[in-house]
């Protein structure tokens, strides 16, 4: 796959829009994997000390729950406020969810924010954002899932933005392989049992991320002449997470036909939108989060409002007064409209919330912390990279074979003695 400049995906003969998508070199690799590790360190330690309870323990106002500790044996090996489980799995469980939400955050900060202070803007997020987020659409006590929501789970330098192909479209397949799969138990794993609305979930997830893909890609084929690895990624990101509110709650055919507008939609705005309209020029963001999951997202909640069935909800939701979940179209089937209408409001109600909030909680957050460092990196390390932030390289060579001279920690690991595979490949022992 070409993947020049401003031609990702495509030839000279076919151009491309800009993709949003920017190069990660070498030099920035272990700046990349710092920022993933401190993230999960932070949650690792803050989730079980008060992150879950606030997002799913009992409630302290209608849209938080008190803090508390999630540590002690006869609190873990209870069974779960849902589901046939310990609470110690579900404390697992919803940890990952927590943690790769911070993950999309993290995508456009790197090589823009100071480690610092996003080893302060993560514990901070998490509590103030997250946590109201979770406790007021996933917690059975939380004010959005009273309403009835349904939510099956839960500027750079001007070169940057040219110069923008992934680092290794090798790597990018293998992880958007382990991401499908992992996205199987996301959803599979809602119901928190092994239930007929897994199997639903599971195969409505695979067949809409299809979709999305096989979608994804004809566009591409149609106006530029060619497929895209980097599209076929897309197109299945959009489609996990436009199918994810909805997994086990609609039929067959509507994840089919949310793949096709989740396939569709955002390539749109990735593809035409971005490079046209003046605003989304301005905005940076380097993994296209803004198209992968926003837009995506938000259609995936709408479409839940529209195709939710409600004999599905019963299944999955195990409530009495389960007839208020009821998509639009089965509203306008059953002479029930009205309801139908409603329910859609809920989702966008909901959605909106989670939009002010994000919105308002992040800028405080970044207000405070630039009181405290610098939120921007110093221009020492955005030009040497891992170096300057953190005295070491990722790799031991250059992509064009040189090898690295000694840096601050002075790693023994890499002997500067060149060696000849001729001369010792008779010495070679098993040990």
């Amino acid at each position: 796959m070409a993947a020049n400049n401003s031609n990702p995906g495509g030839s000279p003969n076919h151009p491309r829009p800009r993709h949003p998508l920017r190069k990660h070199g070498e030099k920035d690799m272990g700046y990349q994997l710092g920022f993933h590790g401190v993230l999960r360190l932070c949650y690792g330690s803050r989730w079980v000390g008060w992150g879950f309870r606030m997002s799913f323990g009992d409630k302290l106002v209608f849209f938080l729950g008190k803090p508390g500790v999630a540590l002690d044996e006869k609190f873990l090996l209870k069974r779960a406020f849902a589901g046939y489980l310990p609470t110690a799995t579900m404390v697992f469980f919803q940890s990952v969810f927590a943690a790769i939400t911070v993950v999309l955050i993290a995508g456009s900060l790197l090589g823009r924010m100071n480690f610092r202070a996003w080893i302060l803007f993560v514990p901070l997020w998490f509590t103030f954002s997250y946590t109201i987020a979770a406790f007021s659409i996933w917690c059975p006590q939380g004010w959005l899932a009273k309403l009835g929501v349904i939510d099956f789970v839960g500027p750079r330098a001007e070169k940057d933005r040219r110069n923008c192909p992934p680092n290794n479209v090798i790597l990018m397949l293998a992880g958007a392989g382990l991401l499908w799969m992992g996205w199987s138990g996301f959803n599979g794993g809602a119901p928190f049992v092994a239930s007929n609305i897994s199997g639903l979930a599971i195969l409505n997830t695979h067949v809409c991320t299809a979709t999305s893909i096989l979608t994804w890609l004809l566009l591409d084929s149609l106006f530029f002449g060619k497929p895209s690895v980097l599209g076929a990624i897309q197109g299945m990101i959009t489609g996990l997470v436009c199918i994810t509110p909805a997994a086990g709650v609609v039929q067959c055919w509507a994840a089919i036909i949310m793949g096709i507008i989740s396939g569709s939609v955002p390539w749109y705005t990735m593809m035409v939108l971005h490079n046209k309209v003046k605003l989304l020029k301005l905005v940076d963001d380097p993994i296209a989060i803004f198209h992968t999951h926003a837009i995506a997202g938000g259609l995936g909640g709408i479409l839940t409002g529209f195709f939710a069935v409600p004999k599905l909800c019963r299944l999955f939701y195990m409530v009495t007064d389960w007839e208020k979940y009821l998509g639009l179209v089965y509203g306008l089937q059953n002479g029930r409209t009205p309801a139908g209408f409603k329910q859609m409001g809920i989702q966008i109600a909901a959605m909106g919330f989670v939009i002010v909030l994000n919105v308002v909680v992040t800028s405080i957050i970044c207000w405070f912390i630039g009181l405290i460092v610098p939120l921007r990196m110093s221009d020492e390390e955005l030009e040497n990279g891992d170096d300057a932030v953190h005295g070491e390289e990722a790799f031991a060579l250059w992509h064009e074979g040189e090898r690295l001279v000694g840096r601050r920690h002075n790693n023994k690991v890499y002997d500067t003695r060149e060696f000849s595979f001729g001369e010792y490949k008779d010495e070679v022992q098993m040990v």
